[in-house]
């Protein structure tokens, strides 16, 4: 530790022991000038865990202890004070004081806010009814784990990852695969419409379908039911169905975690804004993940959050660092097995060349959108290898021209065939530099 600088004498606090909290603890931990003194105040009981991991837990496919990042004893082995069980309730930022909601108080140099984000709710009567979940932390699945158990039917509100991952969890967990009926109802005409083109969402509800699932699309929720003792009984859709159910899981998008910093006083839209340093509207406080908005950016997937971690890490203790920036990423997921990866429009315009190649035995299907050769969406659903090499070519603003046909095979095979365009472009013009090998 730097005995001079000036961060290496800070206390700072941090408010959320969730992923992106871990997170900047672990980066701040190989900064050579960490503060000196760090707390971090967790409203969960438990110390952070792998919420991405909550879906094959729910599903039965691994043990609790597998989600844990770190347990109480890390925290106290490297010196950090770690608070569990307390909800940070107010902010004095004239003071730099905060205070739980179990009375205890903590002044602080400085403060980062990294408080999550919640279900979003939709308005429609009933949610108060007992048997309505959201799918968010370690209680809820615990909740739903219970309920799959008992069996019965539960109504999954939305048809992204985070519904799809819910829905495939009830019907996998209990005491045996399929006692629990489980119906997805998804707004869109599509499944996860925000990643997949109409062919690989369809493929993807056939799959779903297929293994037991009951998929509703083009629907919207319109009320949940109760039997009159505050137990839910089903739902009623716009179109004036109604569908039984037991439980009823609400996986509809998120919102991020702003009451608190809203309530301190600081500049909040659409969640807490922060500048490229991840500060906010009082220098010493900055926010960190899905609580924060950047340039009316909020987020979800933690790749870009990875990357705020490494700037405000860096920024904490007084380094020069190039401040955070937007930059295009691809989504990768996996489905209870099922592989997806795209990146870029899904939907081609007038303008695009689309290249498609489906193996419907295998289930394999890959659609790429080019504009003057070069690559600017894909969907790959099942195979998915060649995804990041896909990627890599359209950040690079590559001319695939001269291995169109085949960019659908795989990357060695387009690779050979641009290895051997740029050869004969070479010995075309004597005067470009030749490449040499690595």
């Amino acid at each position: 530790m730097h005995p001079t600088h000036p961060a290496s004498r800070e206390h700072l606090v941090i408010v959320g022991n969730g992923m992106a909290g871990h997170r900047l603890v672990e980066a701040l931990l190989k900064q050579p000038r960490r503060p000196a003194r760090i707390t971090v105040l967790g409203d969960e009981p438990q110390p952070a865990y792998n919420r991405i991991l909550l879906s094959p837990w729910l599903a039965g496919e691994m043990a609790r202890e597998a989600l844990t990042l770190r347990d109480a004893a890390w925290y106290a082995d490297q010196g950090i004070e770690l608070v569990l069980g307390e909800r940070v309730a107010t902010i004095d930022r004239a003071s730099r004081r905060l205070t739980t909601d179990a009375g205890r108080t903590l002044g602080y140099d400085r403060l980062v806010l990294a408080t999550g984000s919640r279900p979003a709710m939709p308005a429609v009567p009933g949610l108060e009814l007992s048997g309505v979940h959201g799918f968010r932390d370690l209680d809820d699945a615990a909740a739903l784990a219970r309920a799959a158990e008992r069996g019965g039917r539960a109504v999954v509100v939305g048809g992204g990852l985070l519904g799809l991952e819910a829905a495939e969890g009830l019907r996998k967990r209990g005491p045996r695969q399929g006692s629990m009926a489980v119906s997805v109802l998804q707004r869109s005409a599509r499944l996860m419409n925000r990643q997949l083109d109409a062919t690989a969402a369809d493929l993807l509800a056939a799959e779903l379908g297929g293994r037991g699932l009951t998929i509703h699309t083009g629907v919207q929720l319109a009320s949940i039911e109760g039997d009159g003792q505050g137990r839910v009984t089903g739902v009623q859709l716009a179109d004036d169905r109604c569908l039984p159910a037991d439980c009823v899981v609400i996986a509809a998008g998120i919102a991020p975690n702003v009451a608190l910093a809203r309530e301190a006083g600081l500049a909040v839209d659409r969640a807490v804004v922060v500048d490229e340093f991840l500060t906010t509207s009082d220098p010493r406080i900055h926010a960190l993940g899905e609580c924060c908005e950047f340039q009316g950016t909020t987020y979800g997937l933690v790749e870009p959050i990875w990357r705020q971690v490494e700037v405000l890490a860096a920024t904490l203790c007084g380094d020069d660092v190039a401040g955070y920036r937007e930059q295009p990423s691809a989504t990768q997921l996996k489905i209870s097995g099922i592989s997806l990866y795209a990146f870029g429009p899904t939907e081609a315009d007038p303008d695009h060349e689309v290249l498609a190649y489906h193996d419907p035995e295998q289930g394999d299907y890959r659609s790429l959108l080019l504009r003057d050769g070069r690559l600017e969406g894909a969907v790959l659903y099942g195979d998915t290898a060649m995804g990041p090499w896909l990627f890599a070519q359209a950040q690079a603003g590559r001319d695939l021209a001269a291995c169109r046909q085949a960019l659908l095979l795989g990357a060695a095979d387009a690779d050979a065939l641009l290895d051997a365009h740029d050869s004969d472009t070479d010995s075309d013009n004597p005067d470009r530099p030749v490449k040499e090998a690595a």
